[in-house]
């Protein structure tokens, strides 16, 4: 069996529909409990199946910090029907990362949100169609603009996709607010990232400065201004549904 570890990194550089398409063609395992509920034990919940613990695919017992997040693992496990479909569970895959993964590579991860933070989506503006480019400013300067006093400096802004260094000084002071977090609150704020596209966006959500449903608009401002233009086929409608899922379980560890 390959390391897990090693999954775990390959799993997360993929983006979440090729994720999706790769767990919607292997063979799934059949629901074998009648019941799913979670369980006090040391350091927070454990999810438990007709009464035995769930393990994370490092062989350790799934332990969520919180009732509420517990309660919610609980509810996808539940939710399972005659298979066990790990891509309609969320709030397990990233628990799982946490705790087997992201507890033992904490700096490599909390270095790589960093440096999307060096090219985040919100410095990039457009010129044409200026309409489109008078939506991120009204939706992405007020977010910079409170990342900036959070962190004592001031991101350069780009017109176009030509690449531009942010201050080293900001990334460090972004890169130093991520030190004391839990493992499974980075592992969210990575998930955050990478669906929005903005580790900006990502920690105004974590930080309650912006609610879900904001993040999510500001990081769809341009697909959502080429849906009203040309309209949205079904597939890329259930595409978007589907890494709403991830985000809003990313979001409610954050919260909790």
């Amino acid at each position: 069996m390959r390391d897990y570890l090693e999954t775990l990194e390959e799993d997360a550089a993929k983006d979440p529909e090729q994720r999706a398409r790769e767990l919607s063609k292997r063979e799934l395992p059949k629901r074998f409990y009648k019941e799913a509920t979670h369980a006090p034990v040391e350091g927070g919940f454990a999810i438990h199946l007709d009464g035995r613990p769930v393990k994370t695919p490092g062989k350790a017992t799934l332990t969520l910090p919180g009732e509420t997040l517990a309660k919610a693992v609980a509810a996808e496990w539940d939710a399972q029907e005659k298979v066990i479909n790990p891509g309609a569970m969320p709030l397990t895959r990233i628990a799982n990362s946490a705790q087997d993964a992201v507890s033992v590579r904490f700096a490599e991860v909390a270095d790589e949100i960093t440096r999307f933070c060096g090219t985040d989506a919100l410095c990039y503006r457009v010129n044409d169609p200026e309409i489109l480019g008078d939506r991120q400013t009204g939706l992405w300067d007020p977010v910079l603009g409170w990342a900036e006093s959070l962190l004592g400096g001031r991101f350069v802004l780009v017109a176009g996709l030509i690449h531009q260094e942010q201050p080293e000084a900001l990334l460090a002071a972004y890169r130093a607010r991520l030190e004391d977090w839990t493992p499974l609150r980075l592992a969210a704020l990575h998930t955050a990232t990478s669906l929005s596209g903005s580790a900006v966006l990502a920690l105004a959500l974590a930080e309650g400065h912006l609610s879900v449903d904001d993040a999510w608009t500001a990081a769809h401002v341009e697909e959502d201004f080429n849906i009203e233009r040309w309209g949205e086929d079904a597939q890329a409608a259930q595409i978007r549904a589907y890494k709403r899922t991830e985000f809003d379980a990313a979001a409610l560890i954050l919260a909790n």
